[in-house]
């Protein structure tokens, strides 16, 4: 994976705008003291939330809300939207849960927000914290970003020792502190409620829902739980107005976006694009096109995410309404490319083994569903199919989807019916005799 992101076309004829792109979130990647907050205010850093803090919290909640902003995070929920569902009047504390737990394979576009541009996530923490009323934001990592836990740790310590952390920010009389917690690998703790759990100290359990977070998440209290990137756009928006951020994508999907491409591309690595981009723009243009004769599949938003067919990548734009049209989702973002050569069998092997692994076990239909998925396409992998077994499938998927607290079953059904379903050749290939 290349270091520096992929830079996006300026071409107004490649994108779905006339209006040329260049990179926000990741303009400043590819310099060497991008992490460190002299450089950052070199460029403008905290600007923007020195002027807003202080001013009526509702206009910023209207600005994102303007914007359209959806979360960057898998569910593409609105975030102004969510922001407005927070409960008011309680007499209970309001938090702000950032989750950086980046778990979904194949993504990794908030670890490279973290290890390069980490004062750019904690301007966003200052912004929405003010926003929904939050004087305790926690921003939860997955365990194992050494590099970016480090980086994140020393750009709340120098933003602290700036004052623009801690009592009285920006002499406005708004207090916040910012709490770093540590995850220990876990898929499930990628689930909002899951996270939540394990930052009280439990296990990564997800609570069932409602009630919602928004009216009472961490330690009971009103919550709202945004994803890395989703933060980062705040500030952002709120620098260049509403109207700047729809510039790019589509009247439901607005703006631009991290993208991570992987597999079978000449040039894998992060890319920033707006959002409607092609597919195969992506992929061609920014990728230096599929390392192979042809498409075989295109993951489009992550491992859970229905794949899209060769034949069908061109028809595709990453933007939500058109993925949802060839039934798959935009997710978080994770496009994995497969060639000709790959074995469809093989993959939702991997892919089931993985999500087996990973299951919490709270729930029975999630618990042993995934186990059974995992030894049936263990007997294909091997060759030991039988055309009864795809039948099981079905009647497992089945009682899987819907049926359990978080969707980590629906993120393991999604894939396999949609590999069976595009694939069935090949599945069949595998049965004895």
């Amino acid at each position: 994976m290349s270091n520096t992101p992929q830079q996006a076309s300026t071409n107004p004829a490649a994108l779905p705008s006339a209006v040329p792109f260049e990179p926000v979130l990741s303009r400043h990647f590819g310099h060497p003291q991008s992490h460190t907050i002299a450089y950052y205010e070199s460029h403008g850093g905290y600007e923007t939330a020195r002027a807003f803090v202080g001013t009526p919290a509702a206009d910023i909640t209207q600005k994102v809300k303007d914007a359209g902003l959806r979360g960057r995070g898998g569910a593409g929920f609105p975030t102004g939207m969510k922001w407005g569902f927070l409960a008011k009047n309680t007499g209970k504390p309001t938090y702000l849960a950032v989750n950086g737990d980046e778990s979904e394979p194949g993504t990794f576009k908030d670890r490279y927000i973290l290890e390069l541009d980490p004062h750019q996530l904690v301007e966003g923490v200052i912004l929405a914290s003010y926003a929904i009323g939050c004087q305790h934001a926690f921003i939860y990592l997955r365990g194992e970003f050494i590099l970016g836990f480090e980086r994140l740790c020393a750009a709340v310590a120098e933003a602290r020792a700036r004052g623009y952390v801690g009592p009285n920010i920006f002499g406005k009389g708004y207090d916040l502190q910012i709490t770093i917690v540590r995850g220990a690998g876990a898929y499930i703790c990628g689930e909002e409620t899951g996270m939540l759990s394990s930052i009280e100290g439990g296990r990564g359990y997800p609570k069932v829902k409602p009630p919602f977070p928004a009216v009472s998440g961490l330690f009971g209290c009103p919550t709202i739980v945004n994803n890395v990137e989703t933060i980062c756009n705040v500030t952002h928006i709120l620098k260049h107005g509403p109207s700047w951020f729809r510039q790019w994508g589509t009247e439901k999907s607005p703006g631009y976006k991290l993208f991570c491409v992987s597999g079978d591309v000449v040039r894998p690595g992060l890319v920033e694009v707006p959002l409607a981009t092609p597919l195969s723009a992506i992929i061609n243009e920014h990728c230096g096109g599929v390392a192979g004769k042809s498409i075989k599949a295109v993951i489009p938003g992550g491992s859970s995410a229905p794949l899209i067919k060769g034949d069908k990548v061109a028809d595709v734009t990453m933007d939500y309404e058109c993925l949802a049209a060839h039934k798959s989702m935009l997710g978080s973002g994770a496009i994995t490319v497969m060639n000709e050569t790959r074995d469809i069998v093989s993959a939702i092997y991997n892919l089931m083994r993985f999500y087996h692994h990973e299951s919490c076990g709270q729930c029975t239909p999630c618990r042993e569903g995934t186990g059974w998925l995992e030894k049936l396409m263990h007997k294909f992998h091997h060759g030991h199919g039988a055309k009864q077994d795809i039948d099981l499938v079905w009647e497992i998927t089945r009682n899987m989807q819907g049926k359990t607290i978080c969707v980590l079953a629906d993120a393991a059904v999604m894939p396999m019916q949609s590999y069976l379903s595009s694939f069935p050749e090949e599945f069949q290939a595998k049965c004895k005799g």
